[in-house]
């Protein structure tokens, strides 16, 4: 019998069925639109970048190791919590509550579909604005076709398909500690003055952390959509984007949606050219259900796969 060390079940079968509940839940109920736990680990964030990141000290590489204090303080004592909640009677429902929080399968259709429902009414600044949501693009640069396709394939591993993977792995505690890393990168994870040294290990762990959940999701992609270019578009332009995980996912689900991503994007004033993703083929307002459902699909591979292999240890 596989035992995770985590859970307070031998039954494995147990894990997957609470991951269907977690995914259920997400579906019906959203995040949490108040008290979301999110926003009072960004205050936690905030507080740790004033007191360790101060203006003097930005520019220095010493704040590596700075940076790497924050990230612990940060994010393993909230990630023991869970650990000790989760050995309690009913540790089942702690978990099943943090691969909820971990998930944001419902958020990520509901600003997708935002963009989609603007673009068929024909509103392309309300779409820019939808899609400025999702991406850190300046608003009125955005083309919202491409940057939701973007979006929905990169968002689909790091709120959906990762959050999943390290559930499997190590229950709630997991989840949640892949969710916190992950969003420690969004918030320090750039290469400006201020955070180019504090924001390093945020970075470097949230790709370590994505590593084999990037290429399982780029995985699920090509075997979902057309499979032969999905793998070409994979193997032959993931390693020229910047992300060594972004890479491998962005440029599978584009060739399996068979379109054209990457190319010219404006950040804070700045035009920046990425590498083409995927085909030749410009994509259309049409392709973000596509591109949804290619998500969700997966999902629910995933969630069947993990009951299997439940079931087959369960006997």
């Amino acid at each position: 019998m596989f035992l995770l060390p985590v859970y307070p079940s031998a039954d494995y079968l147990i894990l997957a069925l609470v991951a269907c509940g977690a995914v259920a839940l997400d579906r019906w109920l959203g995040e949490p639109r108040r008290w979301h736990p999110l926003v009072g680990f960004g205050g936690i964030a905030n507080f740790l970048n004033q007191q360790l990141n101060p203006a003097t000290s930005q520019p220095k590489p010493s704040q590596r190791l700075t940076g790497l204090l924050a990230w612990t303080l940060a994010v393993l004592p909230l990630s023991y919590l869970a650990w000790m909640l989760s050995q309690i009677q009913t540790g089942w429902l702690v978990h099943g509550y943090l691969l909820y929080f971990a998930l944001g399968h419902k958020s990520l259709r509901q600003h997708a579909l935002a963009v989609y429902a603007a673009l068929k009414n024909n509103d392309v600044p309300q779409a820019q604005l939808a899609a400025s949501y999702m991406v850190s693009r300046d608003k009125e640069a955005i083309d919202p076709v491409p940057a939701t396709l973007e979006s929905v394939l990169e968002n689909g591993n790091d709120g959906v398909f990762a959050a999943l993977f390290w559930f499997l792995i190590a229950g709630g505690p997991g989840a949640l500690l892949y969710r916190l890393a992950n969003t420690l990168d969004a918030m320090w994870g750039y290469k400006t003055s201020q955070y180019y040294y504090f924001g390093w290990a945020a970075a470097r762990l949230d790709d370590l952390l994505n590593y084999m959940p990037a290429r399982l999701t780029a995985l699920t992609y090509a075997l979902l959509g057309s499979t032969k270019k999905a793998l070409h578009a994979w193997r032959t332009q993931a390693k020229h984007w910047d992300s060594p995980n972004a890479g491998p996912v962005m440029s599978a689900g584009a060739g399996a949606l068979d379109v054209a991503l990457g190319g010219r994007a404006r950040y804070h004033a700045i035009w920046h050219e990425r590498p083409p993703l995927g085909t030749n083929i410009t994509p259309t307002m049409q392709d973000i259900p596509r591109a949804l459902r290619l998500v969700s699909i997966g999902l629910y591979a995933w969630l069947a796969i993990a009951v299997v292999i439940g079931v087959y240890l369960y006997a």
